[in-house]
């Protein structure tokens, strides 16, 4: 799965998120590509972003997907749910985002294409916060017990959850 996708960090400014990803839309139809975006604030990191994209991958090719893109099912895995609503959360919203960006299958064309309005970033965005944490631990329904259980390490907890909803499909 590394090689199948790039996943870059970004922050983009987006006065509308419909124009925004219709954008999006054009950049993958005329590079071949699928793009997905995740909310860095809402996830747990780029292996959580690459997790959900490997996961969502292997459900396509398999013809096991419940959702109608490879994006969605991207979100769907990345949430741990079947939900859609509750997955759109993880995307994008209107405003500045910080943002995990990937690229399936890679393309400098379309990096190159969203540098118009993605601003790459090549700092260290792996450290969870405890507010994070909170936020994350909510999203998941991870308790204080299984987090102790885990020596304070959140990270596997969420990556459990997402494996988890391939065996609740």
């Amino acid at each position: 799965m590394e090689h199948e996708c790039e996943i870059r960090q970004g922050i983009v400014d987006i006065p509308s998120l419909p124009a925004f990803l219709e954008s999006v839309r054009e950049i993958a139809g005329a590079t071949g590509t699928h793009i997905i975006f995740f909310d860095a604030e809402k996830i747990a990191g780029k292996g959580h972003a690459r997790k959900a994209v490997g996961h969502a991958v292997r459900s396509w090719r398999e013809g096991r997907a419940i959702a109608n893109s490879l994006e969605m099912e991207a979100l769907l895995y990345a949430a741990g749910t079947r939900q859609c609503r509750v997955a759109m959360d993880l995307g994008l919203h209107e405003g500045e985002n910080r943002c995990y960006v990937c690229i399936c299958p890679p393309a400098p064309a379309a990096a190159e294409a969203l540098e118009r309005t993605v601003h790459w970033d090549e700092g260290d965005w792996e450290e969870i916060d405890g507010a994070k944490k909170m936020r994350l631990m909510e999203r998941y329904a991870i308790t204080a017990e299984e987090l102790a259980a885990a020596g304070g390490r959140i990270r596997p907890l969420v990556f459990e959850r997402i494996a988890l909803l391939e065996v609740n499909r």
